[in-house]
This record gives structure tokens, sequence and C-alpha cells, in this order.
């Protein structure tokens, strides 16, 4: 048997619901990186590590775990370490120290010829600018991984067609990458990422170079081609919005260190640090945290027959819902009451973590409670262009 079929072969003990598994994982650029990793400069910060080194700490001491099927976010700003990571899960740069795990299979000790097999059949990258070969027909472009894995002309015409519709470039298939807008071109990026049928996508920064509002449509497209296709990608990003609206979970790099990982309604309704709220401060929280967030028990002789919602309705959708209604919402998911979430709950979600003064936070809550009760009786009046109709679900 040979080399790689062996490898191929080897029994892995992989936990189900882990795709990517990183654990301890650093990267120092210089000479003299064996310095730096288990030894007492591990926690020094990068100027002391610079001085006394002349080494540069890009990644240090990173540990997560990719699910299968989740897009899970990087972000940071620029020089944090997020694009030397998703390097060295595919080993486009040598780590220093530490274990990457597809599969449960260690990148580290896969010898080139597995690890060209491995970037060939089961990971596949979208880069910032493209990379498109551009002597080469849209079509040529999209089926370059599979030309290189050695599929036959017609089978690999076949898929790149297939991926050219799906990223909705139907009829450009003879077209070159210069003759595309750049959205264009990074949809081709995207087929051709697609087209070998991987499964884990990497995506590094795919989106920064492009117009506003051309980046918009390729995160919607992002979004749409991960609920029909399900793919388990890493994203990098330095845009918190990109990040809020596509990732299942995010992880935020600071100096080479992830501080917080956690959902997007994790990171922006509890963030871990000063740096991470700071990070987020901007963010409006009705646009990110949901019913799901603030689900409550009822309280004692509070009234249960109010709105049914989701448990993922943000908050924003929620508070329409409570002003038309005395009230709290009714979280359900499929048969199941999850419980209730009331005026207070969200009017504190709004509040809280954003001012350190408590009287400040009560002068809001106090503010934002007279809105919405007076937004209830333009409702019950009809002032508000009609007679309001029945809260959804209130005889459910």
């Amino acid at each position: 048997m040979s080399t790689l079929a062996t490898e191929a072969a080897h029994t892995r003990e992989a936990s189900s619901d882990v795709t990517f598994s990183v654990r301890n994982l650093w990267k120092v650029f210089g000479r003299n990186a064996d310095k730096v990793v288990g030894t007492e400069l591990e926690g020094a910060d990068r100027e002391r590590v610079k001085k006394e080194t002349g080494c540069t700490v890009a990644v240090r001491d990173v540990s997560f775990d990719v699910r299968p099927g989740e897009i899970f976010v990087v972000m940071g700003l620029s020089g944090s370490g997020k694009s030397t990571l998703i390097r060295c899960l595919t080993r486009l740069i040598e780590p220093t120290a530490g274990q990457v795990l597809l599969d449960g299979e260690d990148i580290g000790e896969a010898t080139p010829q597995r690890l060209r097999e491995l970037r060939r059949r089961k990971m596949a990258m979208v880069f910032q600018h493209f990379g498109l070969l551009p002597d080469r027909r849209i079509i040529d472009n999209v089926a370059y991984g599979l030309e290189v894995r050695g599929t036959q002309r017609s089978e690999r015409y076949a898929r790149a067609r297939e991926m050219i519709e799906m990223v909705g470039l139907g009829g450009y298939e003879d077209s070159r990458p210069g003759e595309l807008s750049g959205g264009m071109q990074q949809r081709v990026g995207l087929a051709r990422a697609l087209a070998v049928d991987p499964e884990v996508l990497l995506f590094d920064e795919p989106f920064s170079a492009l117009d506003p509002l051309i980046r918009r449509d390729m995160q919607s497209e992002v979004s749409r081609l991960q609920r029909e296709l399900r793919k388990t990608s890493v994203f990098i990003t330095h845009d918190l919005q990109e990040a809020l609206k596509l990732g299942d979970r995010i992880a935020i790099m600071r100096d080479g260190e992830i501080v917080q990982v956690g959902t997007p309604e994790e990171v922006v309704g509890r963030p871990a640090n000063a740096y991470v709220a700071d990070f987020t401060s901007d963010v409006a929280r009705t646009t990110v945290l949901t019913a799901r967030w603030l689900v409550r028990e009822p309280y004692p002789d509070e009234r249960t027959d109010g709105p049914v919602t989701a448990p993922g309705t943000v908050l924003a959708e929620v508070l329409p819902m409570l002003a038309a209604s005395t009230a709290p919402v009714r979280v359900v998911e499929g048969d199941t009451l999850l419980g209730y979430v009331g005026r207070d709950d969200v009017l504190r979600a709004i509040a809280e973590d954003q001012l350190d003064n408590a009287a400040a936070v009560a002068a809001i809550e106090e503010e934002a409670a007279e809105v919405l009760s007076e937004a209830a009786a333009a409702h019950s009046s009809g002032d508000a262009g009609g007679s309001a109709p029945a809260p959804a679900g209130s005889d459910a």
C-alpha cells in the first residue's frame, strides 16, 4: 500500500461534532522562534519579544473548535494575526508550535503528498484578491481545481457550469475575468472553491476589496449558499457587521490572541472584557440580541396570552409586538413554549452594559417604557392609522 493510501486509511478518533480542532497554536516569525515558545517569553508582550529576540509573535497559543456546518468567523483589526491564523490551518504558513486537526487528522504530521491531497479534496480557499487565471475562461477557472485533481473534462465542465449557475453567473462561462466586475470575479472565486465539493471552506477577507453595495450582495450570497449547502467555513474579516451577519460563532483576536469566542449574541450581549465591549459599543443591540437571549418564566399573576414569536426573532421585531399588547411575548419553538419576554426585559437589554451609571440606566428604561405605553395606546385607539390588529397567536 502506498504512503498516501496508508495515511488516508489511518483510523482517526475524531469527535463527530468537531471538524477543525486547533490546539495551542503559535506562529512566531524570526530566526529565534525557539526562544519564545516554552520559555518565560511566552507571556511577554510583542514589544518585549521583539526587543529581546528580534521575533514577531503573530499567533499566540490559540485554541478553538469549528463544528460541522457552521460559519466560524475570526475577526480583528489589522495586525491581530487573523490572516496568519487561517494560513496556518492549511500550512500555507508553517506553525511554530501547536496542533491543527481536520476530522481528527493532524495536519502538521501530513507528508507533502498527503497535504496536497487534503488541499485538493477536503479544503478550499477563497482569497481577497480573487486569484483567477486571467487568460482562462470563467468555466476553466471554476473547473481548475477539478482539472488539477485529474477529473475528466466533461465531468469537470458539468460541475463548473452547475456552480456558475449557483452563484448567479449563468451565461458568463466563456468570458474572461477581466471582462467582469469585482463582485462577479469574487463569485467566480467562490464557484471555483465550491466546485471541488470541499468539506471546509476558508475565506480570507474575501470581500474587503469590494464596494459596500457589492460587499453586502456577496455577504447575502454566502448566507444563501450556506443555507443550501451547509459547508463548514472559517471566515476571516476585520468588519464587525460582516462578522455579526455571517457568523454562527465569532472569535475576536487581539495581538495574536483570541480574547473571546461566542455567538453574535454573546459577543454583543456579554463581552468578555473592556476591549470587546468597546469593539461592539456601536452595535445596535436590538438587531443582534434575540428573544431566546431574554426568555424567562412568567411572573406571578402575569398575563400569558400575549403574541407569539420564534426564539430567533431579534428584539427590533419583538418591540412592535410588545407595543401592541399589554401581555409579554410568548417565545415558542415548534410546539414547545420556551418562556416569555416582556417590555422590561427588552428595555433592560438595551440599556445594560452600555452605561455604568445605574441612575442613567433607570432613566433610559423609564423613558423607553413611556414610549412603549404611548405606542400601545395609539394601537388600541387606532391613532396609528387604523384599528390595531389582534396580537399574533393571541388565541393559540
